[in-house]
């Protein structure tokens, strides 16, 4: 028995000291590319030792809220708490010049634990209830650059630190930033702090170095997990609202699509003369879909939490609005009661602002045939024709892109004979 805790500690001191050489080794890496790149800005990081604590099951991090501007040079104060029960003060300015969330302090709505319905609610959405009012959340690093003069299309992708590779992917591919037929195309990506359990400083030094790289991420302090996608949305909007004043339109979508960045600008082409543009929202449209109360699901939904119909939305794989439009859901988002899947969320915003997504065949964020195994979804002539498809590795994104962009490749038309 002595000998096998000797052998286990053996094991677990060689497998601590492996991830330890891997981290050495990729900060290495980016401190050789960063010395080859160009000099960018330095991100912000308001972590302080003094003010950062877990809630159980990591959704949130504590703050307290103070009004001001945080640019992207300045230097943000400590953080500290208040006792617990205290009130949220909400802070949002849809004229604010600048993200005016310096720290946030969010303290559960304890009412809620005396009501019947959050009594018989399902424990793994008791933190997500009893932190949901608490909506926007100090910048770690911030690009209002990314949105200076006039940008025909702005991609925004959602990813979290780990998916390095991902990104890099995207930004070999649809994600590059450049100008096609006189139109900006600009990329950013948008991330949360890392989750509690992972080697939260290492990761986020990474993430640093990636961005004095590259330059194009966004990231806020909140824990990256899948209930707190919402509120990649709702920081966003808000985010768009004060510094993009000259953005047309949006394409939203997650770090494992592929894009045809020319059918994009294509589709746009032909709906800018519409007088309806303004108010554009389009994507793969999901109509009359109700909450799944299978408890295994990843988008299981209590009753107690969600009791109706869902309203039309599109899946969160990818899809392109206005800017416009983009306006109005912040104004509507800022009132409506967060939700733990974020395009359902985007859908009760669309709702509520008097607007109804509008489908097209050529998004498939399920992707070219929802039987992953049917060829249909590796043939490259349907990925030339479309616009958005999910979901692709890293290395099927960058061989596809390749394959599609070769002028040699031939799709043959087919010819229904009746």
């Amino acid at each position: 028995m002595e000998y096998f805790f000797r052998r286990k500690r053996v094991l677990k001191t060689l497998l601590s000291l492996s991830l330890l050489f891997a981290t050495l080794v990729v900060i290495h890496k980016f401190k050789l590319v960063d010395e080859r790149a160009k000099e960018s800005m330095l991100s912000v990081r308001t972590h302080e030792a003094a003010g950062w604590f877990h809630l159980e099951n990591d959704f949130y991090q504590s703050y307290t809220i103070i009004k001001g501007g945080l640019s992207k040079n300045s230097s943000p104060p400590a953080l500290t708490h208040r006792s617990e029960g205290a009130n949220l003060t909400a802070v949002s300015n849809a004229t604010a010049t600048e993200w005016d969330i310096k720290a946030v302090n969010c303290t559960e709505n304890s009412e809620l634990k005396k009501m019947d319905w959050f009594i018989r609610l399902d424990p793994r959405f008791h933190q997500f209830v009893l932190y949901r009012h608490c909506k926007y959340f100090p910048m770690l690093i911030n690009h209002p650059e990314k949105c200076s003069g006039d940008v025909h299309l702005l991609m925004v992708v959602k990813s979290v630190i780990e998916q390095h590779d991902r990104r890099e992917a995207v930004r070999e591919t649809w994600g590059k930033g450049q100008e096609i037929n006189g139109k900006t195309i600009r990329t950013l990506f948008l991330l949360g702090s890392p989750s509690a359990g992972k080697d939260s400083k290492n990761l986020q030094k990474l993430v640093e170095y990636e961005d004095r790289i590259y330059g194009d991420i966004l990231q806020w302090d909140f824990m990256d997990t899948f209930f707190n996608l919402t509120l990649k949305e709702v920081n966003f909007l808000k985010w768009f609202d004060i510094y993009c004043p000259r953005v047309q339109f949006i394409f939203k979508g997650d770090d494992d699509v592929f894009v045809n960045t020319n059918n994009l600008l294509e589709l746009l082409g032909f709906r800018k003369e519409d007088p309806k543009a303004g108010g554009l929202f389009v994507g793969d449209t999901i109509s009359k879909a109700v909450p799944i109360r299978n408890r295994q699901s990843k988008y299981f939904i209590p009753k107690e939490l969600y009791d109706n119909p869902y309203p039309p939305y599109v899946g969160g794989g990818g899809f392109l609005m206005a800017s416009g439009l983009a306006r109005k859901l912040f104004a509507v988002s800022d009132n409506t009661e967060l939700f733990p899947i974020d395009d359902v969320f985007l859908g009760m915003c669309l709702q509520k602002a008097g607007h109804a997504p509008e489908t097209h065949p050529g998004f498939k964020t399920f992707g070219i045939m929802k039987r992953s195994a049917s060829p249909m979804n590796n043939d490259p002539c349907f990925y030339r024709n479309l616009l958005v498809i999910h979901k692709l590795s890293p290395e099927e994104l960058l061989n596809m892109w390749k394959i599609v962009l070769n002028e040699d490749l031939i799709c043959s038309k087919r010819i229904i004979l009746h």
